[in-house]
């Protein structure tokens, strides 16, 4: 059986690495990139079950990178979500207009975070 791919969009190699052992750990194969400019690419490449990305990226940010995964037919079905510093009032509403599937907070919850992406990917198997 081929385990669900996740691609990671961050720019800090320490919540990479957490991010990635505690999808690893619940059977997801992990990708990553620093950068927005490499998601665009890697998301059409790829075609992960989920895209998590930060908002806050060098270059393009996440939040331009996400309208442009939507824009474009062939990844407009992936699942992005937010993950972020970003958690003032309206943050999170700016980001799902535009375009997110959801918004995870940092610091992550480590004993929560994987089951979240689990029940988004297997809510949006189930639309398909």
């Amino acid at each position: 059986m081929n385990r669900p791919t996740i691609l990671i969009v961050e720019d800090n190699p320490l919540n990479v690495e957490l991010a990635a052992d505690l999808l690893e750990n619940h059977g997801f194969c992990i990708r990553s990139t620093q950068t927005a400019e490499d998601a665009l690419n890697l998301a059409r490449e790829l075609m992960p079950e989920l895209v998590l990305m930060d908002i806050n990226l060098p270059g393009m940010d996440g939040l331009c990178a996400t309208k442009a995964l939507k824009a474009d037919p062939a990844t407009s079905h992936l699942i992005i979500v937010g993950l972020t510093a970003h958690a003032m009032k309206g943050d999170e509403r700016i980001a799902l207009n535009a375009g997110f599937d959801g918004y995870i907070t940092k610091p992550i919850d480590t004993r929560t975070f994987a089951s979240t992406i689990k029940d988004l990917v297997a809510a949006h198997s189930k639309k398909q």
